[in-house]
């Protein structure tokens, strides 16, 4: 059994109370706390992490890494690894709050442009009806009263309380998109909705770029995109129907994608096996 010490505890307490932080932040604790030892090599953090992990998994947390898919920059965070999303979030949201995130996380994965945003104007006019069915335990046809009396009022403060402990967040254009946090922890939501995956890091492609060709199923996020193409040998075309890829939008000659991106292993993400193709387009 991995003993964990005060180098350890230093940066669960940090994720904990902080919340999500960005790899450049964990590696700068990590390196922090072990000023006097010698190895501050990446073998050597990805060891801390892995002791870290292994006494948080006895009490079904873990010490993750995911990609905030809007910036492309790592975060770490101590996540719940039970699936089911409202014991994730039923100690802080009411039912009615967690119904409208759920649907919130619907109405921006139906973004059929892969753009993964909505508008503020968007989010606080989604009605509960399509989580009636989902929540209620009678009737699913009959509507629960805290659902029917879930005001204006009440979805903007929630809307607020998501942004500001960051499920979810507010992109560069102004409107409403994915937290870091619903990154690292509603994986298998992604999975259950069927969220279409990027061709190359096989994530879910929630913001990510679309083959132009409107028969082929293939994204890719606009960070992957950048690694593929940042060599001009290598032809830009969509991977699977070989059409060409317009990478007028894409500035293939940012320094830091020379950067290696480290791999799901390294990173302690479990691994997940490569699925088929899905032609399932989403339609509101």
């Amino acid at each position: 059994m991995a003993i964990l010490d005060s180098k350890h505890h230093a940066l669960i307490q940090a994720l904990l109370t902080r919340g999500p932080l960005s790899e450049k932040e964990v590696k700068f604790i990590f390196k922090t706390v072990c000023e006097n030892n010698a190895d501050v090599s990446e073998s050597a953090f990805y060891d801390y992490i892995g002791r870290i992990n292994k006494e948080l998994d006895f009490v079904q947390f873990e010490a993750r890494a995911g990609r905030n898919q809007y910036d492309g920059e790592i975060y770490y965070g101590v996540v719940n690894k039970v699936a089911d999303e409202h014991a994730k979030l039923g100690t802080q949201y009411s039912l009615p709050q967690i119904a409208f995130f759920k649907a919130v996380i619907e109405a921006i994965l139906q973004d059929q442009s892969g753009k993964g945003k909505i508008s503020n104007i968007e989010a606080l006019n989604i009605r509960l009806d399509s989580q009636v069915k989902q929540e209620s335990q009678g009737d699913p046809g009959q509507v629960p009263l805290a659902f029917k009396q879930f005001s204006m009022a009440q979805k903007e403060k929630t809307l607020e309380d998501l942004l500001k402990n960051r499920w979810l967040c507010t992109t560069e254009e102004g409107k409403i998109g994915l937290g870091i946090r619903a990154f690292l922890e509603l994986r298998s939501l992604f999975k259950n909705l069927d969220v279409p995956f990027c061709d190359i890091c096989n994530e879910a492609g929630i913001k990510a770029e679309l083959c132009q060709n409107e028969e082929c199923s293939v994204r890719m996020h606009d960070y992957c995109l950048k690694r593929k193409f940042q060599h001009p040998q290598v032809a830009r075309v969509c991977p699977s129907c070989g059409t060409n890829w317009d990478c007028s939008g894409l500035n293939t000659e940012v320094p830091d994608l020379n950067q290696a991106i480290p791999s799901q292993d390294s990173l302690r993400i479990p691994h997940v096996a490569k699925r088929q193709r899905s032609s399932r387009v989403f339609r509101r």
